[in-house]
């Protein structure tokens, strides 16, 4: 019998644990590193990112700050392709987990632009605060829904251009091609058993645009994109 993916599943994932050993982490981290690059993950947000900031030619600097952002390949992957084009950029990288934290400043020495906190978003007072970007990346699916339209509302409030969201589809056929997938990719039990509660706790279409309507968005975009993901944008300019 298929896997029943009706609905998002609240299971935990084992990386979320504050116990989880460093050495586990640190595989785990770099497996999942390693799968998005190759599955083209990291360009989904980047691409997203320099289409929100196209045309702000009046700018001499973006902030860009990233939400969960683990072990930062995302954030050097960023740093990356502003470099690339010649666009300075302030690339801020928070999460809740200190192991994480540290692992993602040693591999991040050689980018001055990258900076790392250990912060909750949701504290950050709006009037304190300000980035132009947020990105979310593989980390909402981690929250609850009601935490999930929380985090939603404080993003709109802090980027002053947009948020851009990239997480997993649910879906049977991705949770059956990870489990063929990781067989030959992944290293660590950690990542292979986390990456298919990952995908039990994603998404289906409606339910991202249930949230953006239940926030009260008018300017945004949800697109699929492989490898099964859903890449969800928000312009807040107008907010």
């Amino acid at each position: 019998m298929l896997i029943n993916l009706e609905h998002r599943s609240n299971e935990p994932e084992l990386m979320d644990d504050p116990k989880i050993a460093d050495t586990s982490l640190k595989t785990a981290l770099s497996d999942l590193s390693r799968v998005n690059r190759m599955l083209g993950g990291n360009s989904i947000t980047i691409n997203a990112v320099h289409e929100l900031i196209e045309g702000q030619h009046q700018k001499e600097e973006f902030t860009i700050l990233d939400l969960g952002c683990g072990d930062g390949e995302m954030l050097r992957a960023l740093a990356k392709s502003f470099r690339r084009k010649n666009i300075k950029v302030k690339l801020i990288g928070v999460d809740l987990n200190e192991k994480s934290l540290s692992y993602a400043k040693k591999l991040s020495k050689s980018y001055p632009e990258i900076t790392y906190s250990k912060l909750n978003l949701l504290d950050i007072e709006t009037s304190e605060f300000f980035c132009d970007v947020i990105i979310c990346t593989l980390t909402l699916h981690h929250l609850t829904c009601q935490e999930i339209k929380s985090v939603m509302k404080k993003s709109v409030e802090l980027a002053k251009i947009g948020v851009v969201i990239n997480d997993l589809h649910r879906s049977q056929l991705a949770y059956y091609l990870f489990k063929i997938f990781s067989f030959f990719f992944i290293k660590g039990k950690v990542a292979k058993n986390d990456g298919l509660i990952s995908i039990k706790r994603g998404f289906k279409k409606r339910e991202l645009i249930d949230y953006t309507e239940a926030l009260g968005l008018k300017k945004y975009r949800i697109d699929w994109k492989w490898a099964f993901r859903y890449r969800w944008i928000v312009e807040t300019s107008h907010v």
